[in-house]
């Protein structure tokens, strides 16, 4: 088993249908232990339950906005387990109206918003990360989108975020690697998630996707948990500052 033995923190499952579910679910059944956060008590009472399912008792509130709490969160894993082999980084948020009509149309605030909850959020936690990661040569993941890259409809702002998110995970890379640790990003595929339940349009995108991407079908869950895998187990130990597409195919195409 890949990661007997090993502990990693997944921040960002929301229910059952989470790409951080699919992933915590596979390093589960490599070995992992698990510990996980959620943002509010709303987010709480699905988590919990998904928690319990898989042995996790470390199960912490973190609102990643609030330095004390990400401060908060990783004193606690310190306590608790005194060091990580892994975190994942599955979070990233747009107000539904800056999802809808023209970029240029943003709001000031909904720029902020969305930059500092789906970007700066992993600066934040790589920083309080880095020395509970470094005792074991550890690793960080983060997921994101191919919005970052080429235009998409109604992608809008969280496009540049997750644009951020990228250029943030290569700035990070020589930081984290001067003590052994490890940060990539996964691109993923469209899939039926909750956040994606917010863009416009999406089943369109599904119905394209599996249409033209070059293996002729979507991502699955599956997909993205074993590469998710690999990044944060020691087959990658080489491996730092890439993003790695996991959407069948589709990134390479022109037209």
């Amino acid at each position: 088993m890949l990661m007997k033995g090993k502990r990693v923190l997944v921040c960002g499952v929301a229910n059952e249908r989470s790409i951080a579910w699919s992933i915590a679910q596979r390093l589960h059944a490599e070995g992992a232990e698990l510990a996980f956060s959620y943002p509010n008590e709303a987010i709480e009472k699905r988590v919990a339950p998904l928690a319990e399912s898989l042995g996790s008792s470390l199960l912490m509130p973190c609102d990643v906005t609030r330095d004390e709490d990400v401060e908060s969160m990783f004193a606690t894993v310190g306590e608790k387990w005194g060091a990580l082999d892994g975190v994942l980084h599955s979070i990233a948020f747009a107000q539904r109206e800056e999802l809808k009509g023209r970029f240029v149309d943003t709001s000031r605030e909904g720029f902020r918003l969305a930059l500092d909850i789906s970007a700066y959020s992993l600066v934040a936690m790589a920083k309080r990360a880095e020395a509970l990661l470094a005792a074991n040569r550890g690793a960080m993941v983060t997921l994101t989108y191919f919005g970052a890259e080429k235009v998409l409809p109604h992608y809008n702002v969280m496009g540049v975020a997750k644009a951020a998110l990228e250029a943030s995970v290569r700035y990070l890379a020589p930081d984290l690697g001067a003590n052994g640790v490890r940060i990539n990003a996964l691109s993923a595929g469209p899939m039926k998630t909750l956040s994606s339940a917010g863009i416009s349009g999406f089943k369109t995108m599904l119905h394209h996707h599996a249409e033209r991407s070059p293996l002729q079908r979507n991502t699955s869950g599956d997909d993205v948990a074993s590469t998710a895998l690999y990044l944060l187990s020691d087959l990658s130990a080489g491996v730092t500052g890439e993003v790695v597409h996991v959407d069948s195919g589709y990134n390479i195409l022109g037209m």
